[in-house]
């Protein structure tokens, strides 16, 4: 592993516990530690667990956690009653005067990071949270969820413009492709706003937490030289996602949103125009049932590259 690597995160972790006030003596001006502020906090919000609960949900040491909780338990904060069902196991929760303790705790970790958040903007808090939730993806053990981890919403003021940035970010980032296609996005965004026809157009706009995800658009297409409609065409265009919100199946649902909206209203072809480099665009589509009708070798933003027209018949 590079060195360079190993050393940013080394820095990041120095700097986050430095900004949020672990290496104090006592966890947010309180008399706890960090450790003994987790017990509480775990205890507060389910009463009834157990040491060894405890020692999975924090990852701790039995010896350590043991010498901790006799220490609450000295101080009159948390009391124990033997399990029903196995004598060994301890069930632990919180006494009145725990709860008093917590409290205070819980106010101020609230209010502090509510105040970190008040010195940035409304962008600046969606991508830090945005962020975050990728470092906890990553580094997080991976967990089944019932529902997808994210919504699917009509656009709004604000998306094109995120819609047009984020495509030039992207693909500059991946394929080096230069501030052309960004250009060419905004047009077609621009378009698409200037034509919206609700009932023979959509876009959808998939986010988490308020972070948005992803995008696809569902077009009347037209001719590219008359810009006539294509009679019975729907051009399915901008499909995107963020790196953070690859391998949840969102590329699927989004194209497969296209297809169910064509399809009521009244299309009978779906079309789009991709390159041969966006393998895992062209997986999506072929998995969708399109079919590549035509190639063409172009060069565009700063790249040779092979067009690439498919099409789905409803």
């Amino acid at each position: 592993m590079p060195d360079t690597r190993i050393e940013t995160i080394r820095r990041f972790n120095r700097f986050y516990t430095r900004r949020i006030g672990v290496l104090h003596e006592g966890l947010l001006d309180s008399k706890f530690s960090l450790t003994e502020s987790r017990l509480l906090r775990e205890l507060a919000h389910a009463d009834g667990q157990t040491a060894t609960d405890l020692a999975r949900t924090l990852e701790l040491d039995a010896g350590y956690l043991s010498r901790l909780l006799t220490g609450l338990k000295e101080r009159g904060l948390i009391n124990s009653t033997r399990s029903a069902d196995d004598a060994r196991q301890q069930h632990l929760a919180l006494t009145a005067a725990g709860k008093r303790a917590f409290a205070p705790l819980d106010t101020r970790s609230r209010t502090d990071v509510s105040a970190l958040l008040a010195t940035l903007g409304e962008p600046q808090q969606q991508q830090l949270l945005a962020s975050m939730t990728t470092i906890e993806q990553l580094l997080g053990e991976p967990t089944p969820r019932a529902e997808p981890p994210y919504t699917l919403r009509p656009h709004r003021a604000g998306d094109i413009g995120w819609v047009v940035s984020r495509h030039g970010a992207l693909y500059t980032g991946e394929y080096g492709w230069d501030m052309r296609f960004e250009a060419l996005v905004a047009r077609i965004a621009a378009d698409f706003i200037d034509r919206f026809d609700a009932q023979r157009e959509a876009c959808w706009i998939a986010e988490r937490d308020g972070a948005p995800l992803g995008s696809i658009f569902l077009v009347q297409a037209r001719d590219e030289t008359t810009q006539a409609p294509v009679d019975g065409t729907a051009q399915l265009r901008m499909l995107l996602i963020e790196p953070s919100a690859r391998g949840l199946g969102l590329g699927k649902r989004l194209v497969n949103e296209c297809t169910r909206f064509a399809r009521q209203a009244g299309y009978r072809r779906l079309m789009l125009w991709t390159n041969a480099t966006l393998l895992a665009a062209r997986g999506i589509y072929a998995k969708a049932g399109y079919v590549l009708t035509h190639t063409e070798r172009h060069h565009s933003f700063g790249h040779d590259l092979v067009g690439e027209i498919w099409e789905l018949t409803l």
